[in-house]
Order: C-alpha cells, then structure tokens, then sequence
C-alpha cells in the first residue's frame, strides 16, 4: 500500500469519526457505540500500516502482538449490525418498510463501519501474513494460509471475548487477573459453535478480497504484457 493511499484511508476515518462524534454521540443518540467501536476497529489497521519485515525483529514482532491485540476488533463490527433491531422498519398500517430517512441514515452508518473495518481489517490480516513470510524468508502458499485460518480463528475467540465477556483489549493490562480468569471459565460447547459462525463469516470476507486481489494482479499483469508487445510494435 502507498503512502497516499495510507493517508487517504487515515483521514478517511478521521472525517467518519468526526461525523459520528457531531451528529450521533453528541445527540446522545443510542448508537453512539459507533464512536468508540469504529475507533477501536480502525486500530489493526493503523497497525498494520507501521509493519514491515525490514524493521528488527524486537520491534517487528512487538507491532504483530499489538496488531493481534486489537484485530478482533475489526470484524467485532459485524456483531453492532443486530442493534439495527432498534428500529422498527415497517408501517404498522401497511405492514410494508417505511421509508424515513434518519432510520436509513442510521443503516447506513452501522453499515460503513461495519463494511470498512470489516474490509480493511482484513487487507491487514493478508497484509501481515504476508509480511511474516517475508520476515521468515518463507515462500509456502499453505504456511501462509494456515497463519491466516490461525489469526482468523483467534480473532473469532476474541469478538466472543468482547461481545459476551464485554471485555477489551485494555483490560489485559488494568486487571489481567481477572481477565485470565474469564478466559479460563469461557470455554464451552455453545461458544465454540459461535466461533465457529464467526470463523466462516471471516474466511468468506478473506476469500473474497484473495480472488479480488488475485484477479486484480492478473489484470494489470495482462496490461504489462499488452504495452510491452504495443511498444515492440
């Protein structure tokens, strides 16, 4: 990713966040959660920006932690899409959707933050596999792949952390104690079944981006080929 294109996503945010903040969390609005849940799923992505194989290994490993740390909280976004049953959508005469434009106002904002944390996170996630690879001067497509199931999978048990446990990425460090404490007591039938739906749900999206990627590198492979041969001519 270029430097523009880091700046663009930065600011990007930036102005989304300043507009949830003066339009929604100012109101006191109920999905005012979108400030902080937006800001902290914009985290891995920030993250993954500052990581590069070059850069030592004390400080190259140090960003893969914090990178991981907050991941979760990317996809965590998905999960703010059932607040939407606060809205009541259909015409209680017509028993058909109606059409206001603040409810759909609101759609739209859980669905931008959803759709963008959810897209970029993972960009991030292909972004620092890839990244290890380099670092461990590795060229295996199944290693790569097994380190994205296991981020993924990870990333699954932390949105259970979070949405069930209600418990963050800071409170590893304001009380670790009790933190492990839950983490050790969470483990049960019904939360892997969900880790399970929020695997699949992560590895459809990352799927998704790898043949867009995939397909986007052939096309301009293509438009190499076709100015180099046009040169020649």
């Amino acid at each position: 990713m270029t430097q523009k294109s880091k700046w663009l996503i930065r600011l990007s945010f930036l102005a989304y966040l300043i507009y949830i903040y003066l339009t929604v969390f100012r109101q006191g609005d109920y999905f005012s959660f979108l400030l902080l849940n937006t800001f902290l799923g914009y985290l891995p992505i920030e993250a993954a920006m500052h990581i590069d194989y070059k850069k030592p290994t004390f400080i190259f490993v140090l960003l893969i932690i914090l990178w991981l740390l907050f991941y979760p909280n990317a996809p965590y976004l998905l999960t703010d899409l059932f607040h939407l049953s606060h809205i009541d959508p259909y015409n209680e005469t017509t028993g058909l959707m109606s059409f206001n434009l603040h409810m759909w106002l609101t759609f739209t904002n859980l669905v931008v933050s959803a759709l963008s944390c959810t897209i970029l996170g993972t960009w991030s996630l292909e972004y620092v596999s890839n990244q290890i690879m380099e670092k461990l001067k590795l060229n295996s497509l199944w290693l790569r792949n097994i380190i994205v199931f296991i981020f993924i999978l990870a990333s699954s048990v932390g949105v259970y952390i979070g949405r069930f446990l209600r418990l963050h990425t800071a409170y590893l460090f304001l009380n670790p104690d009790g933190v492990i404490n839950d983490l050790v007591e969470m483990w049960n039938p019904r939360m892997l079944i969900f880790v399970t739906f929020m695997t699949i749900i992560q590895m459809v999206v990352w799927i998704t981006l790898r043949c867009y990627l995939k397909a986007n590198s052939s096309f301009e492979h293509q438009k190499v080929q076709e100015t180099g041969k046009a040169n020649e001519q």
